[in-house]
């Protein structure tokens, strides 16, 4: 067993382990970048995660010529084209540093400051004055009889290289994940049906706003079976039948494939935590403070596998954190972060930032909500200029302050208009200001004139 010391050794190819080797490699420090897989240089988010499935939802929303098996079929093959090369990219920004080792192989701990590193007989011990771990999270596979054993079972990670288009696909559990799959192959082509255990999609929004979300995506075809209890999945004959009960009664569904779309889970099996003396949570998480320290002082854990909020977004200022505690001033940490902005990329997007108008009002905030369709916004010409109409713009608003408590956008460009009014709530622009600002024309930002301009439907 050959041995290597190195100053830092960041365990997974994600975005903050890779940004954060870059940094210190280029300062001179000795890195070693260890990934289990060479298909994964460059993480989750280039390879199976936010790349891959937002170049699906782009060729789905903007489908070419030919059947819908084609069309498909053509958007997969770009999609691979897309990540290889984005991989190739990342791959070479850390070999190209001198002082920056990749190793391809498992990981595992052998005690707080060495980690081997197996790929078939090859074996590599690596000792280092700082570890990072950075292995994200995987899908998780609820625990019903037969679905596991299912042939035609696919995670989100299986799902997005799937060769063919599935005629019909089951998606079990009406979250995130879920409905951004659903609303990508039904637009695809597939006969879609989501089943899920609670009365509604994304339960963490607001009634209106999954209302909203749930009627355009029935009109995109996807069919909805709430309050099931999934009793068991399997096989038949060129398909899968899924047996659930509803309203104490037995129904079952056949389909050609399954989306097992119940959540992830942080990725630390068999990286031997116990011999590294890494605390994890009850759920699985390496434990860390508020500068990502595990329960030892010298390793790290960023990206999803602390347990954070999991995006790509949070990873790399998780990268900004660590990288202060070792080559900056060490002030940095999870505690800085105002309002963390997310989307769904159903068509078209839905994004939120801060409360929602439930979370508002149980805290017993003076608020006032201020929302309207976006077919009835006249000051957003750009939704007419590219069709897309649906959807709506929700304001949570302080009645006292004018300072602005959240927002939900289902519209056209909301991933990008999000950013603006998380911007604005970091530093306490008003619901006013925010109005009366001068944005371009024809723009969708532009809605905010009117939006927030109109009287508020509901205050409290």
């Amino acid at each position: 067993m050959d041995d290597m010391h190195f100053d830092l050794v960041v365990i997974g190819f994600g975005k903050g382990g890779k940004t954060l080797a870059a940094a210190l490699g280029r300062l001179g420090k000795r890195v070693a970048m260890i990934e289990q897989s060479a298909a994964m240089y460059g993480g989750t988010c280039i390879n199976i995660g936010c790349v891959p499935t937002k170049s699906l939802v782009h060729h789905a929303e903007h489908p070419g010529a030919g059947t819908a098996p084609e069309r498909h079929r053509k958007a997969v093959e770009a999609t691979r084209a897309l990540t290889a090369a984005l991989r190739g990219k990342n791959f070479a920004m850390l070999d190209t540093i001198d002082t920056v080792t990749v190793i391809t192989g498992k990981a595992t701990f052998l005690d707080p400051k060495t980690v081997r590193v197996a790929a078939g007989e090859d074996v590599l011990r690596v000792t280092a004055d700082t570890i990072v771990i950075n292995t994200g999270a995987v899908p998780t596979v609820a625990a019903i009889p037969g679905l596991r054993e299912s042939t035609r079972l696919l995670t989100s990670t299986d799902l997005i290289d799937l060769d063919h288009l599935p005629k019909r696909l089951a998606i079990l559990g009406g979250g995130y994940v879920g409905v951004e799959f659903a609303s990508t192959y039904a637009q695809f082509g597939s006969a879609v049906t989501v089943l899920d255990s609670a009365s509604r999609i994304m339960p963490r929004e607001d009634e209106d706003i999954a209302e909203a979300a749930t009627g355009i995506l029935r009109g995109a075809g996807v069919e909805f079976v709430s309050d099931a209890q999934i009793t068991g999945v399997r096989d038949i004959d060129n398909g899968v039948e899924i047996t659930y009960e509803l309203a104490g009664e037995t129904h079952t569904l056949a389909a050609d494939e399954v989306l097992a779309a119940t959540g992830r889970k942080p990725a630390t099996e068999g990286l031997g935590l116990d011999r590294a003396g890494v605390r994890t949570t009850e759920n699985g998480a390496v434990e860390v403070d508020e500068f990502l320290r595990t329960s030892q002082p010298h390793i790290f854990a960023i990206g999803d596998v602390n347990g954070g909020p999991q995006f790509t977004y949070i990873s790399l200022d998780d990268y900004r954190i660590v990288a202060d505690q070792l080559v900056g001033v060490g002030k940095r940490s999870t505690k800085d972060r105002r309002f963390v902005p997310y989307t769904v990329f159903m068509s078209p997007a839905l994004s939120r930032v801060g409360l929602t108008e439930r979370q508002a009002v149980e805290r017993g905030l003076p608020v006032k909500v201020q929302e309207k369709a976006i077919a009835d916004i006249a000051a957003m010409p750009r939704s007419k200029i590219v069709g897309e109409t649906r959807g709506l713009m929700k304001f949570v608003v302080d009645r006292e302050t004018d300072l602005i408590l959240g927002a939900t956008l289902l519209s056209v460009d909301s991933q990008e208009l999000i950013n603006l009014v998380t911007l604005a709530m970091r530093h306490d622009v008003t619901a006013t200001e925010l109005r009366d600002s001068v944005y371009t024309h024809p723009s969708s930002t532009e809605a905010f004139n009117e939006v927030l301009g109109t009287p508020p439907v509901r205050t409290a």
